[in-house]
């Protein structure tokens, strides 16, 4: 019975934000993305999703996933064990900047939804699963915050402050996640790119690594447009 409680519990719906938390909750995560000292600590949630992208789809595809590495500067490194080359290892190469803006546009689905309670519960199972595959110890530090912070928010604040925390949440994947493309780009101009993502997927499907960089504009520009209209109710 406690169990069946639970259950009817997480995937109940709850009373829509008034429109002025909706909006507040939006200019709270644009001013976490814009200002440079300020992305330069939220930009960490944004390297945990990027990273937890790569290992989730080489899970997906069949590969073996050996760890994943979260940096103080903000980078990461997800390594995985398979094929070189084929579908597999494409489509985990292109998980990482395609994986911040469509969680986004999956968390504001389910708050078109209502299902508050359950975009919170699946974010803390999604940071508990990944926080398995940590390999450094700034990388458990910062996914135990982030899932503790999930975690409290979901047992012990009102269904009001859930609902502002998960709008914030959702707000910030989406605009977090075109950021980093427009970086990339900058970096690629200045012949400063490395091994980036788009240079591997380059190598891999012989496709100029500049159209890979547009894929991952598309997909977080789109992402925002239609994830804000679900969020404010367009």
């Amino acid at each position: 019975m406690p169990a069946e409680m639970a259950d009817l519990h997480l995937f109940d719906t709850q009373a829509a934000p008034t429109q002025w938390l909706v909006v507040a909750t939006g200019i709270a995560a644009l001013a976490a993305v814009l200002p440079h000292r300020a992305w330069r600590l939220s930009r960490n949630a944004i390297t945990i999703a990027h990273e937890g992208g790569h290992g989730l789809v080489a899970l997906l595809t069949g590969r073996r996933l050996d760890g994943i590495r979260l940096h103080s500067d903000t980078s990461g490194l997800t390594v995985s064990r398979g094929r070189p080359t084929g579908l597999g290892m494409i489509l985990t190469a292109a998980a990482g900047y395609t994986a911040p803006p469509l969680l986004g546009l999956g968390g504001a689905w389910l708050l078109a939804a209502h299902h508050v309670t359950l975009l919170l519960w699946v974010a803390t199972a999604l940071l508990l699963a990944m926080l398995v595959m940590i390999r450094n110890a700034y990388g458990v530090l910062t996914v135990v915050l982030s899932g503790a912070a999930f975690l409290l928010v979901s047992w012990l604040t009102s269904p009001d402050v859930q609902s502002a925390f998960a709008y914030a949440v959702v707000w910030f994947l989406l605009l977090g996640g075109v950021r980093p493309a427009f970086e990339l780009q900058r970096k690629r101009r200045g012949h400063n790119s490395g091994d980036s993502d788009a240079d591997q997927l380059g190598r891999l499907t012989h496709v100029p690594p500049a159209l890979w960089l547009f894929l991952f504009h598309a997909v977080s520009v789109c992402s925002l447009i239609g994830g804000g209209r679900w969020l404010l109710g367009l």
